[in-house]
């Protein structure tokens, strides 16, 4: 007998874990904003005078892009806080209804309701997600989320406000769903922990651990280039189409991985730490 595999779905665990994950991520999603919509920064010397000179230019930068000002910290708090919580516990929750009233097992038990709950959660926060990352360019006059949100209403009327909403959905859809289903097959895959082990507390956090990392870094990498063209709907307000042709034009294939590497540590540390996290505070609740 061994222990080790998911419980039932647990919305405290899920919301507590992904409130703290937001926390811990703010600066890194900052500077995943910042180089992956091209924002140009200002000197790193000038914004941060005690960088030691000898830092190498790419990490001068990125240490620049995640260090204050944190404008639009409580929205972009907020937002990324109930929309990962629910979208992972509304994956669980109807991924137990599906197996339990009409039978759907496999990998779509998963992957179906975190396409409902992603699509869902982007269609909700798509104006918090615009303004907020508005406010991360160093050149923007807005002083704080409020701002950004009423002169993009001012501009572009509601539909402004939903600008970018068709590369949202299609970032975000897909790496909840990959997250997902990558979290529930290394459940599956992964060696329950002996129950009479004498390090069964040390091996089951480093099978939360390892599940967690797999899922997170396996939806940050997929969907990299859908975050780079969400974001320049965003700076240069078109639509996808033309965002996209330009994009192609400027930067050929190069932009497929601009802002990888920021962005697979913005992405994967949130992820993961949700699902870490609510596995630990739900075996702590005993559940």
């Amino acid at each position: 007998m061994g222990i080790g595999g998911g419980g039932k779905a647990d919305a405290v665990s899920y919301y507590t874990a992904s409130g703290i994950a937001a926390i811990i991520n703010f600066p890194l999603w900052k500077a995943s904003a910042i180089g992956q919509s091209g924002f140009q920064l200002a000197s790193t010397t000038t914004l941060h005078p005690s960088f030691p000179p000898a830092l190498p230019p790419y990490l001068s930068r990125y240490l620049a892009a995640m260090a204050p000002p944190y404008k639009g910290v409580f929205a972009t708090w907020a937002g990324m806080c109930w929309a990962r919580a629910t979208i992972f516990y509304g994956s669980e929750r109807g991924k137990e209804l599906l197996r339990q009233r009409y039978g759907v097992t496999g990998a779509w038990a998963g992957a179906l309701p975190a396409l409902v709950t992603s699509t869902f959660v982007q269609l909700c926060n798509m104006p918090i997600i615009r303004a907020t990352i508005t406010v991360q360019n160093p050149a923007s006059p807005y002083r704080n989320t409020t701002e950004a949100l009423r002169a993009i209403y001012e501009k572009g009327g509601v539909k402004g406000l939903w600008l970018g909403t068709s590369a949202g959905i299609m970032k975000t859809v897909p790496k909840y769903m990959t997250a997902v289903v990558v979290k529930d097959k290394m459940e599956e895959w992964l060696d329950p922990v002996p129950e009479n082990a004498d390090n069964a507390r040390s091996l089951l956090v480093q099978r939360s651990a390892v599940k967690a990392v797999t899922a997170g870094l396996a939806g940050a990498v997929l969907t990299n280039p859908l975050d780079v063209v969400r974001n320049e709907c965003f700076k240069r307000e078109q639509s996808l189409g033309p965002t996209l042709r330009g994009l192609v034009e400027e930067e050929g294939a190069r932009f497929l991985w601009r802002g990888m590497g920021k962005n697979v540590v913005a992405v994967t540390i949130p992820v993961a730490a949700t699902i870490f996290l609510a596995d630990m505070i739900s075996r702590a609740r005993g559940l």
